[in-house]
């Protein structure tokens, strides 16, 4: 992200473009797993916002539990994406890959399909912007992109998260709807921009929401891989706003080990078995259940 892009939010939308970029770099390895960001001075400078903006976007990455910040020691990376894999393809990259490079690979490609089911966009959003970067320099030039994603319906009542002790907190649930919408109107945008811009001829960008509760998040790549990870169950504290701050019983998504599967030529094979079980049954709730 560029200078220029930081300041083009305006309307208190700074601080969202900020919070996105950092979201990035901790997704892609350029911030790993219990590094420090830099100082907020040094983050105001380089988007050309105020120190008030780069305050902000950290309480936001702290909020989601992202980062953890410490008067005096500054703001390290708490959560990033773990995948563990047998496959050759997984050895190329450094130890304890994350799945920006696995992402990163299946954009390489001039068609692009990614087929995913999770409980919010928070995580692909980061991962897609990555993407639209690279495209925007002229690294890759896919000629199509098809995202489908699955979210829970938005009326079901989930377990998770909620306030311990009082399920009649509504506070974690509209939080959590928050969190969603906005990653999943930043995709959006994102993807309609590589349309319009003719940066990629053709982007189809579908989303459709299923009476389930999530209980693994999924993406399917390309019809060839899978990325498959149970959503873990725990307590933490969780900011609802106007700075209170209860105990509740969350997700660990974004912090959740992922297994990889890859497809190969023999569709016997544990790989090929997995990956077209995941697409069957990805496309059966799409297609029946989803709305």
């Amino acid at each position: 992200m560029t200078a220029r892009q930081g300041r083009q939010g305006g309307s208190g939308k700074e601080f969202q473009k900020v919070s996105g970029e950092l979201r990035a770099r901790m997704t892609d390895g350029t911030y790993p797993l219990r590094s420090f960001l830099p100082a907020q001075r040094d983050l105001a400078a380089e988007f050309e916002v105020s120190r008030d903006t780069v305050q902000r976007a950290l309480r936001e990455l702290v909020d989601e539990g992202w980062i953890e910040s410490r008067q005096g020691s500054g703001s390290r990376v708490i959560k990033t994406q773990r995948i563990q894999s047998s496959t050759p393809r997984a050895t190329r990259t450094r130890l304890g890959m994350t799945l920006g490079p696995l992402i990163s690979e299946a954009f390489e490609q001039p068609e692009v399909t990614l087929d995913v089911s999770t409980l919010t966009s928070e995580s692909l959003d980061a991962h897609i912007r990555l993407q639209v970067e690279r495209i925007r320099s002229g690294y890759i030039a896919p000629q199509h992109i098809a995202l489908r994603m699955l979210l829970p319906d938005e009326t079901m009542p989930l377990p998770y998260p909620r306030a311990k002790g009082d399920e009649g907190d509504e506070r974690p649930r509209q939080r959590l709807l928050a969190i969603t919408q906005r990653h999943t109107e930043s995709l959006r945008v994102q993807l309609n921009d590589l349309r319009t811009e003719n940066l990629v001829p053709s982007v189809d960008l579908r989303i459709r929401h299923a009476p389930l509760i999530p209980a693994f998040k999924l993406y399917l790549l390309n019809g060839a891989e899978a990325l498959h990870g149970m959503y873990e169950v725990i307590e933490r504290q969780m900011d609802v706003g106007t700075g209170e701050v209860i105990t509740a019983l969350d997700v660990l998504g974004v912090g959740a080990t992922l297994t990889h599967h890859v497809k190969d030529a023999d569709p016997n094979s544990q790989g090929s078995v997995f990956v077209n079980a995941m697409q069957m049954w990805f496309e059966s709730v799409w297609n029946l259940l989803g709305e």
